[in-house]
């Protein structure tokens, strides 16, 4: 396979490495911001097709694909991620498929360019987290993309908003109706504090009886 590609590729990494961009996306639970497809994309874009390159995203039931082709010769690499699941409140099905595939086209796009962002890493795993939270075993949390960390942490802000607001049994039926998958549920419990957890426990013992 020609390497032509391989070379614009890194080149295009280079270019946009010294472009000036600004994270427009915000986690306040966390305190960190995040680059946005927005914030990236048409720059991107725009040193692809000086370049001559371009990047088709696709998906499949089981993979998210970018597939990067040289315009001149056709030669083309593959960035792939396993597709995930979302099971947002108030969303029907389709609109949870579009989260999907909207925090997959950043994954994707994040990886081919080589964007790094240490400060979402510090804010979710790193050793600035409280040390009531550090009780909780990590491991689920960190076998996550920054993607799902980013959208459980929403969620537990939510719970944690309802809590303070509406009090624990409103939060855990708040929590509950999220519909997680068992690692998410295990992920997400990190992200209180052993008071919130406290209380949350409390609410779900008081209601199984």
């Amino acid at each position: 396979m020609s390497k032509s590609v391989q070379s614009k590729l890194m080149k295009a990494r280079l270019i946009l490495q010294n472009k000036k961009l600004k994270k427009s996306g915000q986690n306040k639970f966390a305190g960190y911001f995040y680059f946005e497809l927005g914030d990236f994309l048409p720059e991107v874009q725009s040193i692809f097709s000086e370049l001559g390159l371009c990047g088709l995203v696709s998906y499949t039931a089981d993979l998210a694909k970018l597939t990067i082709t040289d315009l001149e010769d056709g030669s083309s690499v593959e960035i792939t991620s396993p597709m995930g699941s979302a099971a947002l409140k108030g969303c029907h099905e389709v609109q949870n498929i579009g989260a999907v595939e909207t925090y997959q086209r950043r994954y994707l796009w994040v990886t081919a360019m080589e964007i790094v962002e240490h400060d979402v890493l510090d804010a979710t795993t790193g050793a600035d987290q409280p040390k009531s939270a550090k009780s909780v075993p990590q491991d689920d949390w960190d076998k996550l993309s920054v993607d799902e960390q980013t959208w459980l942490n929403d969620i537990a802000q939510n719970v944690r908003n309802e809590l303070n607001e509406k009090g624990p049994v409103k939060a855990l039926a708040l929590l509950e109706e999220q519909e997680l998958a068992v690692h998410h549920k295990s992920a997400i419990w990190s992200r209180f504090d052993s008071k919130e957890r406290s209380s949350l426990k409390k609410a779900r013992e008081a209601t199984n009886g």
